[in-house]
Order: C-alpha cells, then sequence, then structure tokens
C-alpha cells in the first residue's frame, strides 16, 4: 500500500518550547488514521503544518509523492476543532464561498451543495445564518464545507464534538463512506471508542515525541497480556481454584452475564489457550472464554503515564 501522507522528522519550536521534536509519521493512502495524544502533545501543531498554516523548523512533508506545496490546499480537507463559520454569514452564500475558495467553480459548488444538503436533509437551511443555528447544526455545515471538494485526505479534529448521539453517528456513517469510495482521513479525538469503532492505523504523540505508530491490530499484540475473562459455573469451586492456580496467575473479575457464574481474569504465563480451556471443562460448564485483548484506552493511558 502507497502512502498518502509522510511527515520526515518534523521539528516546530515556539521560542524556547518544541512542540514537535523529530516526529515521523506514515499515513497509508485509504486508511482511517489516529492521530491520538493529550492535550499539547503537539497534534495540533502537527495538523496546522500539514494544512500549511504554519511552517516546519525542518523537516519534511510528502503528500501523495510530492514535497507539499500551496497547490496541495484543494488535495486537503480541514475541520478544525474550534468550528470557523461566519456567524452573520447566510449558510448557502457561506457555502458557496468557501467552496470556490477550495477550486470549485460556483456551478460545481451548487452541485455538491444541493446533494449534501439534500444527503444530510437540510435543504431548508439554505438561507439561515450561522447564528441562527444549532450548536450541531453548525456542525453539519462545517463538514459539508470540509468534504464537498472531494480531498483526496480528510483531517478531522474532534468531528463528533457537539453533536448528539444520533447525528454523531449520522457523520460518523458519512466519514466511512467517503474512506470507502478513496478518502484518507486522519481522525483526531479523545474519544477512543470512535478510534476503535472506525480507525485501522493510530499514531500516539506525548510530549512533542511520537511514541506509538502502527496498523492498529498490530500495536494492540505489542500490548498484549495473555490475560482471559473466563465464566464457570461449578459444583466446586475450591477443587477449580487449586487445579488452575498451579499453573495460571488467577484474580477475581467482573463481566456481564446472566448467569451467576464463578468469574475471573486468568494470566496464561507460558500455557496456552487450550490447557485453560481443558482444566475448566474438567470441573465445570464454561459459559465464558475470552481474551483480554487491549483497548485503544488502556493502551493510551498506559504509554502516556509511564
Amino acid at each position: 500500500m502507497s502512502n498518502i501522507l509522510e511527515v520526515k522528522q518534523v521539528v516546530k519550536q515556539y521560542g524556547d518550547y518544541t512542540a514537535l521534536n523529530e516526529v515521523s509519521l506514515t499515513v497509508p493512502k485509504g486508511s482511517i488514521y489516529g492521530l491520538l495524544g493529550p492535550n499539547g502533545a503537539g497534534k495540533t501543531s502537527l495538523i496546522r503544518i500539514i494544512n500549511q498554516i504554519t511552517m516546519p523548523d525542518s523537516g519534511a512533508i510528502i503528500l501523495d509523492g510530492e514535497p507539499l506545496n500551496p497547490s496541495h490546499v484543494h488535495a486537503i480537507g480541514y475541520m478544525p476543532e474550534e468550528r470557523g463559520l461566519y456567524k452573520t454569514m447566510k449558510v448557502g452564500e457561506q457555502c458557496l464561498y468557501l467552496a470556490q475558495l477550495k477550486g470549485l467553480s460556483k456551478a460545481e459548488a451548487k452541485k455538491e451543495l444541493d446533494y449534501w444538503f439534500d444527503r444530510l436533509e437540510i435543504q431548508g437551511w439554505w438561507n439561515k445564518k450561522i447564528q441562527e443555528l444549532s450548536k450541531g447544526m453548525a456542525q453539519k455545515i462545517q463538514f459539508v464545507v470540509t468534504v464537498l471538494h472531494k480531498p483526496k485526505l480528510l483531517i478531522l479534529d474532534e468531528p463528533f464534538s457537539g453533536f448528539d448521539p444520533v447525528n454523531a453517528n449520522l457523520i460518523k456513517d458519512e466519514i466511512i463512506e467517503l474512506n470507502r469510495q478513496g478518502t484518507s482521513i486522519i481522525f483526531s479525538t479523545h474519544r477512543m471508542e470512535s478510534v476503535e469503532e472506525m480507525c485501522n492505523y493510530i499514531a500516539l504523540i506525548h510530549k512533542s515525541n511520537k511514541l506509538i505508530e502502527g496498523k492498529l491490530s498490530d500495536v494492540k499484540k505489542q500490548y498484549r497480556t495473555n490475560n482471559y475473562e473466563v465464566g464457570i459455573l461449578t459444583n466446586n469451586v475450591e477443587g477449580l481454584m487449586y487445579d488452575l492456580s498451579q499453573k495460571f496467575t488467577l484474580s477475581p473479575t467482573d463481566f456481564k452475564s446472566l448467569n451467576d457464574e464463578l468469574k475471573l481474569e486468568i494470566n496464561l504465563g507460558n500455557a496456552t489457550p487450550n490447557e485453560l480451556l481443558n482444566t475448566l471443562v474438567q470441573r465445570g460448564q464454561v459459559t465464558h472464554f475470552m481474551e483480554k485483548i487491549p483497548s485503544v484506552n488502556d493502551i493510551f493511558i498506559k504509554t502516556v503515564t509511564q
């Protein structure tokens, strides 16, 4: 798979403060790439550099095989966390204006806007002013003006901020559909459940440095603990616990269940899942058996606190 974006040893300083310390990232074409990090990690500085709002002090940015240059503004769509709509302008007038800044003719812009206004069921908003809209309604307009020029690379910073669950799900579905059609997406958020659901690659920046990058499934394998959640119905708890303790490390746990079973978290050590399962079935009825795969949230907290 070729790359839509390559960030090569980028450094950005503001006086004595280093916002980015030789950060390198690779965003594969067609991916949904989660750019993660605590507040102040350097994510916004990097996003601003990719959008040519600011320039790096050193390093390089390659977009679709070419060094980043002013013409690439038409290839990128950027939805910032702090939205940038003119509150006193009418929705339709503003959308046409912003679309033309992205290189669309007025006729092309009108065609794309008709499509998106119909798709998001906002046809009646054309003559409303932004200040007349709720925050969630304004968010929809911001999303439309971000995507209507069909960018190769879409950068979304906290895209679900301000949306109720119904509209957040609507926008999520639109993002996934754009990706299915070939748009590469950088997705910056603090909502780890959204990263789990949508991203196939992630990077984590902390204190100006990249700490993690890779395919999400590969990153999770690196943080694997070999712990299993187990639920079992047994008439001999003491016997079961004795047998398990001879081979495994045990601790109590809890999970949602319809049964009143014994619930354990078990570390395999050097054993195999089959060995654990064989021990369990000899002592009772197994109702739950699942590897505890680390979540993005677990990985995030473990990495930044270490």
